[in-house]
């Protein structure tokens, strides 16, 4: 039987199986503090691990620079876990889901009366994490005036809620975070150049899911042990094949696609093994295929590229045909293809005798 991915990163793509569930979550927890659930093996998280570990008591702030889905606010928090600021608050607000006229007095805070609407002071973000650390999501979405305030809170610690005099003061420390290039922002005019230097003090890449290959068979294991104990289900392997075809792809939306995927698999099958067939159609797609390993040979006299494409698609016709019993239907939605349009194929290709054999 296929077994699960357990902790060991000297695992290949094998698929797995329930029976190392148990195992590969002990081994999970063990780890040390911050990072008992954070699946990284490879590399590049290996880095990011051992960047966090060596600033985290330093209160320098600290940049994490990733495309979206990658963990950002994860990795956040682990470090104000590692920090002597662990007691006290983890505040995070993404800066770009709040609209610009009320992002200001989410960070900063209101008085009484400050806006229409106003009928209570309320204390912004800045005030509610003193002492302890706040974390800015999607800091390039900032607009250029706030940009300004900001800037002053990181080189001040202080500032005004918005329609008071009095300045306050807090001590806290800064964790920003943005998907986007920020030098080009600044050459362009959508972000401040001082702003920048006061932020980018500790830089951070975090590694997208395509380049940790090595992480993929053990977040999956890390999701289904997940997602069996909370959604109350009894996934028990991930084939082989659906191993390959789930590391063989490009995860544009990262490990948020992930986990979001394998629930849906864990909820969706509910029990027994995951076989590349449940997955979605993008996963059975030339995406999934790896970048350098050509789908032909081509020999030094060359090849004709349009009788190379006409076999390759009377052998993939074939093989749906073959997959599905020889049901045209089947065989149509596995080439998302009419019907119509597969037996004009079939015609075309002379597949005729084997469909009716």
């Amino acid at each position: 039987m296929p077994r699960l991915q357990d902790a060991s990163p000297a695992r290949d793509s094998a698929g797995f199986s329930a029976a190392d569930a148990d195992a590969f979550m002990r081994s999970e927890t063990a780890k040390d503090g911050p990072f008992a659930n954070i699946v990284g093996y490879s590399e590049g998280m290996q880095k990011v691990f051992s960047i966090i570990r060596r600033v985290a008591d330093t209160d320098s702030t600290v940049i994490l620079y990733g495309e979206t889905g990658t963990g950002k606010e994860i990795i956040a928090k682990a470090l104000h876990e590692c920090s002597y600021r662990n007691c006290r608050p983890f505040i995070a607000i993404n800066c770009g889901a709040i609209p610009e006229n009320l992002l200001e007095s989410e960070l900063f805070g209101h008085v009484k009366g400050a806006f229409t609407g106003a009928v209570n002071s309320k204390p912004g973000k800045f005030e509610l994490a003193d002492g302890g650390t706040i974390f800015l999501d999607e800091i390039g979405d900032m607009s250029l005036d706030l940009q300004v305030k900001l800037l002053r809170v990181l080189e001040t610690s202080t500032f005004e809620p918005v329609g008071g005099a009095k300045s306050i003061k807090v001590n806290v420390r800064v964790i920003a975070a943005t998907h986007r290039d920020l030098e080009k922002a600044i050459q362009e005019g959508r972000f401040r150049e001082d702003l920048y230097y006061r932020l980018h003090v500790i830089p951070v890449r975090l590694p997208p899911l395509r380049e940790r290959k090595k992480d993929i068979p053990h977040l999956i294991g890390h999701f289904v042990t997940q997602f069996n104990l909370t959604k109350k289900m009894n996934i028990t392997a991930v084939s082989p094949g659906a191993s390959r075809c789930m590391e063989q792809y490009s995860w544009p939306g990262n490990v948020r696609e992930l986990k979001n995927m394998m629930e849906r698999l864990v909820v969706l099958k509910g029990e027994g093994t995951i076989e590349a067939e449940d997955l979605p159609p993008r996963f059975h797609t030339a995406d999934t295929a790896p970048v350098n390993t050509p789908l032909i040979d081509i020999s030094e006299g060359g090849i004709c590229l349009n009788t190379a494409v006409e076999q390759f698609e009377k052998a993939l016709i074939l093989e749906s045909l073959k997959k599905t019993q020889w049901v045209k239907n089947r065989a149509a939605k596995l080439l998302h293809l009419n019907r119509t349009t597969l037996v004009e194929k079939i015609k075309r290709h002379g597949l005729e005798q084997c469909v009716n054999h």
